[in-house]
């Protein structure tokens, strides 16, 4: 079985070399579409599953693996910072604060497809505006939902729930699915 990891994310191509000793990268192409009238739970879903689709219409013999991660603070979900500025606010308004990461993944081949998500609650360190800038100068907030990884350190002082599904895989859900969709050929 040919497996394909539908996602650019060198985060998630490792975490995923957990569970599968070998599979391909193809990330999808097109732009993601956000509706905003779903509910959170709902949006990762239907983002991950139309990755996953995206990808499996060209790769029709494959077991495709897409997802999608968001961050929920407040009634706001908080997707990746459209620049520095906008990571820099992001990061300062969820210091010292409580959010949500729900990471949705969808498996599918020829046969079926799993959709379901993760839900971690995490709680930040308060941030001094210092340490706030010279992590968005460093780069690494801004290819990320809610523009911080969980495993830059110094963000994150408590979180429950799974480690694996802030960073943007949940390593137990993914497992789990490709377990599901291999059982129902």
């Amino acid at each position: 079985m040919k497996y394909i990891l539908a996602s650019a994310s060198p985060r998630r191509r490792e975490l995923l070399s957990q569970i599968l000793p070998s599979f391909d990268v193809v990330p999808p192409e097109k732009a993601e579409k956000v509706n905003l009238s779903m509910f959170p739970e709902q949006m990762a879903c239907a983002l991950a599953e139309s990755k996953c689709d995206e990808v499996f219409k060209k790769n029709p013999t494959a077991t495709v693996i897409g997802c999608d991660t968001i961050v929920v603070f407040g009634n706001e979900v908080l997707g990746k910072p459209k620049d520095r500025q906008d990571a820099y606010d992001t990061l300062k308004r969820l210091s010292g604060k409580t959010h949500f990461v729900i990471t949705a993944v969808c498996v599918r081949n020829k046969y079926n497809k799993a959709v379901e998500f993760d839900k971690t609650e995490v709680k930040f360190n308060v941030l001094s505006d210092d340490f706030i800038r010279i992590y968005v100068d460093s780069g690494s907030p801004l290819d990320k939902a809610g523009s911080y990884g969980i495993q830059d350190g110094g963000l994150v002082k408590e979180y429950f729930g799974n480690y694996t599904n802030v960073v943007g895989l949940p390593v137990p859900l993914t497992k789990k699915l490709l377990e599901k969709v291999k059982e129902d050929l």
